[in-house]
């Protein structure tokens, strides 16, 4: 009698559980916000942030890589670091070496007013002749010498595009037909520049300038983003070749192809860096000229 009273009971007690557990829901996973595309993460940003040091790009992969310098700090890079993270998975973030800044310092190569930077590659329109450099070191000076006495005149800047852009053209005094589209390699020979075009990720480059000479390096990104002090510019190549204050301006090419005009970028020739260029073929557009 006992017995079969407790297997009822025991029935009773398991459809009353199984009751139970079917009036309670079961818990959901919990939904992944969609990836943002690299468009809609670089959109946002532009709009977001605008804090000197700070730079992005595309990487072939499809996300986004977020770069900041040594004097993002404190809540510069809290609210760095606020952004990136509300952007979701398709971002990272790295630190670089030292200050990111345009190069430009007083000393040898090109001159106008305090300044050296360095030429980038000479360039001819219907018989006229002027050379490209950065647009920084344009809106800094109008007139531009050979020596830092300024005491031989070169030419005279035409319309600089910065920031946004980096590019400007100086039109060479009367008398000056330069020696082509050549390129000085520092060892006492020059390359010839015959076309311009974009280079690819990977693409094997150099640089040269008039302050750390000839360097080389590969091409790590395109259309990046830099933030500088006194503006932004866009659409830049992203490089691991390094360069130092004077190098502006200076050509990033490879054999006879003249890819870019340097802009800025941290670190130095000791310790290495990264070094963002302006696209030569944007500049050669923009001023109707081009590589001889």
């Amino acid at each position: 009698m006992k017995s079969s009273i407790l297997r009822r009971s025991a029935a009773i007690f398991a459809a009353a559980a199984l009751t139970l557990a079917a009036a309670v829901p079961a818990k959901a996973d919990p939904v992944k916000p969609p990836r943002l595309s690299a468009k809609a993460i670089t959109s946002a940003l532009n709009e977001q942030v605008n804090t000197p040091g700070t730079a992005w790009m595309t990487k072939p992969d499809g996300t986004v890589l977020v770069s900041y310098d040594s004097t993002v700090t404190g809540s510069k890079l809290t609210a760095l670091t606020n952004v990136t993270k509300r952007l979701g998975e398709g971002i990272a973030v790295e630190k670089l070496p030292g200050k990111l800044t345009k190069y430009i310092s007083g000393g040898m190569a090109t001159y106008g007013g305090d300044i050296r930077c360095t030429v980038g590659f000479n360039v001819q329109r219907r018989g006229k002749y002027y050379f490209l450099t950065a647009g920084h070191c344009g809106v800094e000076a109008t007139q531009w010498y050979q020596d830092a006495q300024h005491a031989v005149f070169t030419g005279t800047v035409h319309q600089p595009s910065y920031p946004w852009n980096d590019y400007s053209l100086v039109v060479y005094r009367t008398g000056i037909k330069p020696p082509g589209g050549s390129v000085y390699l520092y060892n006492g020979h020059s390359q010839d520049i015959t076309t311009a075009m974009n280079p690819g990720v990977g693409q094997y480059v150099y640089r040269s300038g008039s302050t750390s000479g000839l360097h080389s390096g590969r091409v790590t990104g395109l259309n990046a983003t830099v933030n500088y002090g006194d503006g932004r510019v866009a659409g830049l190549i992203r490089t691991s070749v390094c360069a130092e204050p004077g190098d502006s301006g200076g050509p990033l090419f490879y054999r006879q192809w003249a890819f870019g005009l340097t802009s800025g970028g941290s670190g130095d020739c000791k310790s290495g860096g990264v070094t963002y260029f302006q696209p030569v073929v944007e500049a050669l557009k923009a001023y109707g000229v081009s590589v001889y």
